[in-house]
C-alpha cells in the first residue's frame, strides 16, 4: 500500500524517524500541522499515486470534497506524531476514519478486542463451582467482590444505592457487612432488600451463628466466615441448603488451623468453599501471609482461594490504582480466585473496578504468555506509556507575570461545585460541574459546556473572569475524571 503521511515544520523530523520506510512524507509549508488544510494539501501534493493520505490528528478542516477529487481516502492520522509508528505498523487491520484520531480508533479497537478476548476466556473457563452462573475457581478469570460496610444500619435507599453502584463498578458478589450491633430484623431486612434489587450472587459477612441463620432462607448465596467458633452451629443447615463458604483460621491461628477447618465444612457437606489464608496488613506479616497463600495454594490445590485487597488498600495511605494493580498480580502468582475490597474510606474509592481491571489484565497476560501490558485495558490513570514530544523555550520570549489585581466582573461571580455520582430512577448518573451565579444556575458535564453556555447568556465580560472561570471548570471536571473533591480555588 502506497501510503503518505501529511505533516508540518515542527513535527517533521520527529515523523520522518517514526515513519521511516513504510511510507511517504509531505512536510507542508506551515508550523503547526494541526492547521493543514484541503487548499493547501492540495497545492503541495507530490503525485496522485497514493492508496492513502493521513493527515494529522488534530486537523478539523473538511478534506471530503478534496478526497472525491483526488479519488484517494484521506484519513486522520494519530493527535501526536510518535504515535504514527503504532498505526503504520497496523494499518492493515484498522479501518481509520475521517472523524476520530487514529489513536483514539486504535485504542478502541484494542479495548473491544480485549473485551472480547476476556469474554472468550471466561466462556471457555472450567470452574470448582458456580454461584448462581458465576464461575468460581478452575480456570475462570479472578472474581471481584465488594462489601457494603454495615449494610444493615443502611436506610433501604441507601442500600440500593449501593449495591446498584457496586454491580456497576464491576463487582461479581455483592458481600452484606453485619455491624456489630446489629439485629436478626436487620439482617433479614439488608438481604431482602439487596437480593430483591440485583441478581449478582451475595454473600453475608458476620461470624454470629444467630445472623448467619437469619439469612440462609433469604437468597443468600455465600456465608462468609465460617471457623470453629460457628462450625458447629451452622455448617450442617449451611451444607443441607447447598450454599458456599469461605472458610477462616481461628483468631491468631495459621495455615494448619485453616486446614482442619475446611475438612470440618466439609464433614457438614459444604462443597463449595473459598479458603482464606488471610492477608495482613503492610508492615504487620504482609509478605508472610502472602508466603501462607502459596502453601495453601499447593496445599490444597481444587479449593478456590479468598484474597482480601482491602486489608492493604484501606490500610496504607498511597493511591489504589498502583496499590490494586500489585495485588491483583500477587493474586494471580499465588492462585487466588476471588478479590475482596469493601472502598470503605474515600482512599479506595474505585477499588472495585480498579481489582476487576486488574484481573481483566492478568487473565489476558496469563493467555498471551507475556507481562501485563500493551494488553487493551490498563491502570494507567495519571502517567503515560509515552511521553509526547517537549517542546523548546524560544531565544526570545516575554517572561510571564502574575496580576494581583483583581477587578470584580460586571456581568457577575460564580460559585463552582461538583456533584457526587448517584442512583437516578435505576440508573446511575455521573457527577456534574455545577456553576452558580446570581442570575442562574448552570449544570454540565465538562468545563467547556458550562463555559459556551455562560458566554452565550453574557454573564461574563472581562477576559481576566473568563481565563478564571476556564482554569477553575477544567479543575472541577479532573476532579470529576478523578473520583476527588473540589473546592473553588483550593489547591488540587
Amino acid at each position: 500500500m502506497q501510503i503518505l503521511v501529511v505533516t508540518g515544520r515542527k513535527a517533521a523530523e520527529t515523523v520522518n524517524a517514526v515513519v521511516d520506510d513504510i511510507a511517504d512524507v509531505l512536510v507542508l509549508d506551515i508550523d503547526v500541522a494541526a492547521f493543514t488544510t484541503p487548499l493547501r494539501l492540495e497545492n503541495s501534493m507530490p503525485h496522485n499515486n497514493f492508496d492513502l493520505i493521513i493527515i494529522p490528528g488534530l486537523v478539523s478542516a473538511d478534506f471530503s470534497h478534496l478526497e472525491k477529487q483526488l479519488k484517494t481516502p484521506i484519513r486522520l492520522g494519530p493527535k501526536n506524531a510518535v504515535d504514527l509508528g503504532l498505526v503504520l505498523s497496523s494499518i492493515e487491520d484498522i479501518e481509520l476514519s475521517i472523524t476520530v484520531p487514529a489513536c483514539e480508533m486504535f485504542q478502541i479497537k484494542r479495548m473491544e478486542a480485549a473485551i472480547s478476548g476476556l469474554q472468550d476466556i471466561e466462556a471457555d473457563a472450567t470452574s470448582a463451582f458456580l454461584l448462581r452462573n458465576l464461575k468460581i475457581g478452575g480456570s475462570s478469570i479472578m472474581k471481584v467482590m465488594g462489601e457494603v460496610v454495615d449494610a444493615t444500619s443502611l436506610s433501604g435507599d441507601e442500600l440500593v444505592e449501593r449495591v446498584v453502584l457496586f454491580q456497576v463498578k464491576g463487582a461479581d458478589i455483592i458481600d452484606l457487612g453485619v455491624g456489630m450491633a446489629a439485629t436478626v430484623a436487620e439482617v433479614e431486612h439488608a438481604v431482602s432488600m439487596a437480593r430483591r434489587t440485583v441478581a449478582v450472587p451475595l454473600s453475608i459477612d458476620t461470624l454470629d451463628p444467630q445472623l448467619i441463620m437469619a439469612a440462609l432462607d433469604l437468597g443468600v448465596d455465600m456465608v462468609l466466615s465460617l471457623n470453629s467458633t460457628n462450625m458447629e452451629e451452622v455448617g450442617p443447615a449451611i451444607g443441607r441448603k447447598g450454599l458456599a463458604a469461605v472458610v477462616i483460621p481461628d483468631s491468631g491461628q495459621g495455615l494448619d488451623s485453616l486446614v482442619v477447618n475446611i475438612a470440618r465444612a466439609q464433614e457438614f457437606g459444604i462443597s463449595r468453599i473459598l479458603a482464606d489464608p488471610v492477608l495482613d496488613p503492610p508492615g504487620q506479616g504482609m509478605v508472610e501471609s502472602m508466603v501462607r497463600y502459596k502453601q495453601c495454594r499447593e496445599l490444597l490445590p481444587d479449593i478456590p482461594m479468598f484474597f482480601g485487597a482491602g486489608n492493604i488498600t484501606e490500610l496504607m495511605d498511597a493511591d489504589t490504582v498502583g496499590v490494586n494493580a500489585l495485588l491483583t498480580a500477587i493474586s494471580h502468582d499465588v492462585g487466588a480466585d476471588v478479590l475482596f475490597t469493601p472502598e470503605y474510606s474515600d482512599k479506595a474509592t474505585g477499588s472495585i473496578s480498579e481489582l476487576k481491571t486488574g484481573a481483566g489484565m492478568m487473565a489476558l497476560a496469563a493467555q498471551r504468555s507475556s507481562p501485563p501490558k500493551d494488553l487493551g485495558i490498563d491502570l494507567l490513570q495519571l502517567k503515560e506509556k509515552r511521553f509526547r514530544p517537549f517542546d523548546v523555550v524560544p531565544d526570545e520570549f516575554i517572561e510571564a507575570e502574575d496580576n494581583y489585581q483583581w477587578t470584580r466582573d460586571p456581568a457577575g461571580s460564580f460559585s463552582i461545585n461538583i456533584s457526587r455520582s448517584a442512583l437516578k430512577n435505576g440508573v446511575v448518573e455521573k457527577g456534574k460541574i455545577i456553576a452558580q451565579h446570581t442570575k442562574y444556575t448552570i449544570v454540565g458535564d465538562n468545563a467547556k459546556e458550562i463555559m459556551d453556555t455562560a458566554i452565550e447568556l453574557g454573564l461574563v465580560s472581562r477576559l481576566d473572569h473568563a481565563a478564571y472561570l476556564g482554569k477553575e471548570l477544567m479543575r472541577a471536571e479532573l476532579a470529576l475524571e478523578l473520583g476527588r473533591s473540589y473546592a473553588q480555588d483550593d489547591k488540587f
